[in-house]
């Protein structure tokens, strides 16, 4: 598969300033990799010889999970980091550990960080170093988290046109997300990457999870228009919805008394099967995990064979950090 005159981009930091033709030129390479997931074979060569470094300074389960099988199949060589075990554990500084991966050889580094801010600082380090290493966000703080942003997007695409799925598909749709919206870098990638498709995006959340001054926040980071709703009742985000994505309720949050109990929170936004009477009756309901199941959404439609996007999210995973991982090489060339 050739590089795309399209893309040029080494690091993958922040979707805030991405074209619709990086877009596309993403699902489209996404296309051709879930291809490949589909034979019997899974593999190709794509980056042989290249050395992928996961560097995941914070918990995760289904992301490097994704990355490191992403690597595998396009026959890297991959490295992963546990912070544990390290010389972190030491004094040892965190651009130090990226120097040491970097001199054992790395190409593309991974990096999850539960401070904003980290996947930035390694990257612009290796560019002071005249390295030609990309550095891919996968979750910082409460900054963002393209990859997740990018797979659902996949997903939201496929589900309208699963051979040529495109931005522009997602123009004029409706797309409600419900939850924890100020702290989650999740909500912001997809704040980006769903704006600039024209999609009409509606947020939904008690008003100590979603501040007026969210929108003129969002607002200030583009020179984009993007058209963003807020809603602190939950029914005027879901009415002719689309698309409805939930995300994880921090439960840390009761502690912070931001929410007066997980019941609550359940009674006033929480997704039910009849709460969706409101949507289009072709709705589909994507969630980025972890569930807290009979919170944020009942168990019954986590489940549900039809309404429910939420295995083909993480199968749209893989093919997108592969996509990811191909492109990021190629703008290394």
């Amino acid at each position: 598969m050739p590089p795309s005159p399209d893309w040029t981009r080494r690091h993958i930091l922040s979707l805030a300033d991405f074209t619709p033709a990086e877009y596309n030129t993403i699902l489209q390479t996404a296309v051709s990799f879930r291809e490949v997931l589909s034979r019997r074979t899974k593999k190709v060569p794509a980056l042989q010889g290249k050395v992928v470094a996961n560097l995941f300074f914070e918990s995760s389960t289904r992301t490097r999970s994704s990355f490191e099988l992403a690597a595998k199949r396009l026959s890297a060589d991959s490295l992963n980091f546990a912070p544990g075990t390290s010389s972190l554990t030491k004094g040892e500084t965190i651009l130090d550990t990226a120097k040491t991966y970097l001199a054992m050889g790395t190409d593309l580094m991974v990096i999850r960080h539960r401070d904003a801010g980290v996947p930035t600082a390694i990257a612009q380090e290796m560019e002071r170093l005249g390295t030609q290493v990309g550095v891919l966000n996968a979750g910082d703080g409460q900054h963002e988290h393209p990859s997740q942003a990018l797979l659902d997007l996949f997903t939201m695409c496929c589900c309208l046109d699963a051979d040529e799925p495109r931005l522009e598909q997602l123009q004029g749709k409706k797309i409600a997300i419900i939850g924890d919206i100020l702290h989650s870098r999740v909500a912001r990638s997809n704040l980006w990457s769903l704006t600039a498709s024209g999609a009409e995006v509606h947020l939904a959340a008690p008003p100590t999870l979603l501040p007026a001054y969210f929108a003129e926040m969002i607002a200030a980071a583009t020179d984009l228009p993007r058209s963003i709703t807020l809603h602190w009742d939950l029914e005027p985000a879901l009415e002719q919805a689309d698309f409805v994505m939930t995300l994880r309720l921090q439960k840390e949050r009761m502690t912070q008394h931001l929410l007066p109990s997980l019941r609550e929170y359940h009674q006033q936004f929480g997704i039910t099967r009849d709460r969706l009477r409101l949507c289009q009756p072709s709705v589909r309901l994507l969630h980025p995990g972890p569930v807290n199941r009979g919170v944020e959404i009942s168990s019954d439609l986590m489940d549900d064979p039809v309404l429910s996007l939420v295995s083909q999210q993480v199968t749209s995973g893989v093919a997108i950090r592969m996509a990811l991982l191909y492109l990021m090489a190629s703008g290394q060339d």
